[in-house]
């Protein structure tokens, strides 16, 4: 499996601020309010994050006792690694610094609309974009950690075994 790219999650953030822009100005030539993100998306968002580190951890945890040599470690031998949890971690992981991306991105087009207006916008939407970028950066930030916490290096037994020189079928008649 494949880190995530720099470059998705760049197109991603542009993307999501062109579609927070466009949302804004519809929004307006429509005469409606413009967006403003919920109070509770900021905190949602830094929560996911936490919740991705701690869910990281006990697989951090395995990889390096297994790394350890067992002379090192007193006591209990190192715990297997269960790489379907580890894979359901990175998966997640992955689509959290993708959403905090979009979200991020949505929040900075939001934003940019909202400064780019001849009327200064009132304090309490331009908190919650901010807010709401801030989180999206920490999040995408503890799901690339999440991400290289879960990574499992090859083992040496991983690659079948190079045939020999010399050891091919040969007829002694």
């Amino acid at each position: 499996m494949r880190r995530t790219s720099p470059l998705l999650l760049a197109v991603a953030a542009v993307l999501g601020a062109g579609c927070g822009f466009l949302v804004d100005q519809a929004l307006t030539a429509a005469g409606r309010p413009t967006f403003t993100p919920a109070t509770m998306l900021p905190i949602l968002l830094v929560l996911l994050g936490v919740i991705l580190i701690l869910l990281a951890l006990p697989i951090r945890r395995a990889i390096r006792s297994r790394a350890v040599p067992a002379e090192a470690v007193q006591g209990a031998p190192p715990r297997p690694v269960d790489p379907f949890r580890a894979l359901r971690v990175v998966i997640l992981a992955k689509a959290s610094s993708i959403v905090g991306a979009v979200v991020g991105g949505a929040g900075v087009g939001l934003l940019a609309f909202l400064l780019s207006r001849p009327v200064p916008p009132p304090l309490g939407s331009t908190g919650a974009v901010v807010a709401t970028v801030v989180a999206a950066a920490i999040l995408v930030a503890a799901a690339l950690v999440a991400e290289n916490m879960c990574i499992i290096r090859k083992d040496d037994d991983d690659e079948p075994p190079a045939p020999e020189l010399g050891t091919g079928h040969t007829h002694d008649w």
